[in-house]
Parts: C-alpha cells; sequence; structure tokens
C-alpha cells in the first residue's frame, strides 16, 4: 500500500515544521492509518492504561526528587518533610506509591491478555521478548525504589533481596558487595539504588516501550479471535475486518482512562496505604539494622515470587526457582506448539492449563504474605509445582489440543445457538 507523504496540518507552524521532521508520517504510520482490528474488547485497554501510568510515574518522580535527599540520614526525614511541608507533596507522594502498585496490576493484566490469545505467538514472538524485557525492568524499577524511603521494611527487604544474588555460583559475594557497595545496606546502597532508580532505568524502560510499539505497529495488533487481518484486504488495500486506530480505537480508549482515572484518583484520596499492601506499616518506622520487622514481605506485586522461594526447602535452589519462575514467561512463544492463537478456538487442555496456572499466581501472592510456616507451606509447595507445570508440560499438552475451526474473518458476537 502506497504512503502519503502529502502534510496533514494547515497550520502554517506545523507544516513549517512538518517539513523538517516526519511528523506526519508518524501520525499516519501509527495513529490514523494504522489498522487494528474491529473487534478489540476490554482486554485491549491495559497497555494504553500502562502508557497512562508510566507518564503518572515520571512526572511524579521528577516532582519528588526535587525534595528527597539519597542518604542514609536524610532519606526517611525527607520523605517526611515530603509529606508534611512540600505544598501538595502528600499528593504527589500518594500519586507516586499508588502508581507503583496500579502499574503492576495493569502489567499484569496485559501480560494475561497476551496468554488468553497468542498474542506472543508469531509472528510476535520479538514484540512479546520486548515486552518480558520491560517487565524485568519494571521489576528491578520497583525494587530499587521500595528502599529510597529507607523505611524498616524496605530496608529488611533490601537485604533478603539483595542476598539472594550470593547464591549465583562463583560470582555470588561479589556481585552481593558490587550491588551494597559495601558489606551491608548502607548509605552508599541507597545512592547507587537512587541512581538506577531516576536515570538508568527509566531510559531503559523508555526505549523499551519504544521499541515495544514499533515492533507492535510493524507486524500488526493481534485480536480476540487471533486472525492476521492483513491477509484479508479490500481494493483499497486497507483490511476489511480493520478500522484506523485513531479516531476509532482512541475515542474508545479515552473512556476507559476516564473510568481508570477514577479508580486511581479515588485509591489515592481514600486509600493510599491499602490497608498496608500498597504502603506497609513498618515503612512508617525509620530503618533500624537492629529491630527487625516481624515478617519480612516485599511488595504485594512480588509476593508470588516470594513464595516460590520460601517454598523451596534449600535457599540456593530456591533462590534458583525464583529467577526460573520469572524467566520462563521469556519462551512461551516456543513452548506453545498449538498453531491457534485465541483462546476461543483452543481446546480444554490449554483452557484449564491457563486456569490452573491464574488460580496459583493469585494464591502463591497470597501466600507470600503469610509467614512461612504450617499449611502455608504446603498450600506454597503445591501452588510452585502448578505454576511450573503450566510452563513445563506445556509442549505436551498443546500439541494434544483439539482446537475448533478459526473463521476467516473477525467474529463481533456470538451466533444464537
Amino acid at each position: 500500500m502506497a504512503k502519503n507523504t502529502e502534510s496533514i496540518f494547515t497550520n502554517p507552524l506545523l507544516r513549517w515544521i512538518d517539513d523538517r521532521f516526519p511528523l506526519s508520517s508518524l501520525i499516519k504510520d501509527h495513529a490514523t492509518e494504522y489498522y487494528a482490528s474491529k473487534n478489540f474488547n476490554i482486554w485491549y485497554l491495559f497497555g494504553v492504561l500502562s502508557m497512562v501510568v508510566l507518564i503518572i510515574m515520571l512526572i511524579t518522580g521528577f516532582f519528588l526528587t526535587m525534595n528527597y535527599k539519597p542518604s542514609a540520614d536524610d532519606a526517611f526525614n525527607s520523605v517526611e518533610y515530603i509529606m508534611r511541608s512540600v505544598e501538595n507533596g502528600w499528593l504527589i507522594r500518594y500519586m507516586h506509591s499508588t502508581g507503583a502498585s496500579f502499574f503492576f496490576i495493569v502489567i499484569y493484566l496485559h501480560m494475561f491478555r497476551a496468554m488468553l490469545y497468542g498474542s506472543y505467538k508469531k509472528p510476535r514472538e520479538l514484540i512479546w521478548v520486548l515486552g518480558m524485557l520491560l517487565y524485568f525492568c519494571l521489576m528491578a524499577e520497583a525494587f530499587f525504589g521500595y528502599l529510597l524511603p529507607w523505611g524498616n521494611m524496605s530496608y529488611w527487604a533490601g537485604q533478603v533481596i539483595v542476598n539472594l544474588f550470593g547464591y549465583i555460583p562463583f560470582v555470588g559475594e561479589t556481585l552481593t558487595e558490587w550491588i551494597r557497595g559495601d558489606y551491608f545496606i548502607s548509605d552508599i546502597t541507597l545512592n547507587r539504588f537512587f541512581a538506577f532508580h531516576v536515570i538508568f532505568l527509566p531510559l531503559a524502560i523508555i526505549g523499551l516501550v519504544a521499541a515495544h510499539i514499533l515492533a507492535l505497529h510493524h507486524v500488526g495488533s493481534n485480536n480476540p479471535d487471533g486472525i492476521e487481518i492483513k491477509k484479508n484486504l479490500d481494493e483499497t488495500g486497507k483490511p476489511v475486518d480493520g478500522v484506523a486506530f485513531h479516531p476509532f480505537h482512541t475515542s474508545k480508549d479515552l473512556v476507559g482512562i476516564t473510568v481508570f482515572l477514577i479508580i486511581y484518583f479515588a485509591a489515592v484520596f481514600f486509600a493510599p496505604e491499602m490497608g498496608g499492601y500498597f504502603l506497609e506499616v513498618d515503612n512508617f518506622e525509620p530503618a533500624d539494622p537492629l529491630k527487625t520487622p516481624e515478617h519480612i514481605v516485599p511488595s504485594w506485586y512480588f509476593t508470588p515470587y516470594y513464595a516460590i522461594l520460601r517454598a523451596v526447602p534449600n535457599a540456593a535452589l530456591g533462590a534458583l526457582f525464583l529467577v526460573l519462575a520469572v524467566l520462563l514467561f521469556v519462551f512461551l512463544p516456543w513452548l506453545d506448539k498449538c498453531e491457534v492463537k485465541s483462546i476461543r478456538y483452543r481446546g480444554w487442555q490449554y483452557k484449564f492449563a491457563l486456569t490452573m496456572f491464574a488460580i496459583s499466581f493469585v494464591a502463591l501472592g497470597y501466600l507470600g504474605l503469610q509467614p512461612a510456616t504450617g499449611i502455608y507451606v504446603f498450600l506454597a509447595r503445591f501452588f510452585t509445582i502448578t505454576y511450573f507445570a503450566f510452563f513445563l508440560l506445556m509442549p505436551f499438552y498443546t500439541k494434544l489440543e483439539k482446537t475448533k475451526t478459526v473463521p476467516e474473518r473477525v467474529v463481533y458476537k456470538k451466533k444464537e445457538s
């Protein structure tokens, strides 16, 4: 399909810019002439919402750094100063802390949508891998930021996570000392984490977001039916089952964004601590190397992996299982042997496996918040087995699936039976 290179602007200033910068072509390629499937549903909203939360986090983080002091002596007090003395500082801080949790909520739902509709399958393997790299960077960004308030839970959770690197053969101890910059969590550790949190990782995330979107728009978006709409074109070369992303999908996204922001700001104003899940009680006390919290737990979005770590009796083996639990996502495009993308047309085997995986992930998240005793340990081990079974058995049960016939055109509603 031939590209229209004529400027879309009538304003003289914008035309002047367009003559010197590919503004028209960018808008056409990624909005007005980027065709996406007509039958997107609510699951396709979470990618846009992740962009909204990213912008919120970048803006609020920028303002927080104006008054935050990354030193062991001043960090906790500077957060208190932001909350009590800086004009609207409490709002900026709560928007940032609440945004961290909402970021993971929309990312987890975005990933689950990809697993529902096979968005990791050919030709979108690279999109999935870039997305997983984004997820890893987001996890690192959240971890480094978690230590910055220098609260007591942050301090001790940081100790636990950093010490896990010590189990890496040969280089573990050296790597742990390099991450801390000392023999224990100290002022230099806080400075290093601050540098990673506000400079290196945000730049990496922005770059990966750009690459993720470019790769997506190169091959085209998936849809709930898992059909490649580019294979069915009209006489003008446009997909017959596609519409321009702008204004058709952007108008619907604006409604979703509005609803999301209402929920988000309701949490910011009325439940910023969310009962201790978003902001832990122990983090309202300054870091104390001599006072260990009763239960050391990470933020709720890390607790599924924390439960897996504690479910394995051997600490080194538990650390290995934790790493594998995260890395296995990357290999989904090659573990899944079924040719059909969408769960609508897949066999009961994948539907059952994905259901059990979702249950095990949520259950492990809950168990990671509980003490590692009694029935909690047994349940953590059971759900750890079901979690890994989803990935490791996938090459076998996806080959056995009896799939339904995939339609040639996208489906808007189910036919009456």
